[in-house]
């Protein structure tokens, strides 16, 4: 795969997230949950790493971006 296995995983599981994002209307905490984040701001302070941006950030400009 290419890279580290606690890397790859994190990578797995902010994919999920873009998802879940993207397609629902669940809180940034049940999602955060959902995908093995025991807290929101541990989930908030991955998904910044990788996307730049917060998630809820991200969600309102994908949202912004289809309608």
């Amino acid at each position: 795969i290419g890279m580290p296995p606690m890397r790859y995983l994190a990578h797995w599981r902010l994919q999920l997230a873009t998802r879940q994002l993207r397609d629902s209307r669940r809180s940034l905490a049940q999602i955060a949950w959902d995908i093995g984040y025991e807290s929101d701001a541990a989930f908030n302070r991955a998904f910044k790493r990788v996307h730049g941006i917060a998630p809820s950030t991200w969600r309102h400009r994908v949202a912004d971006a289809v309608a």
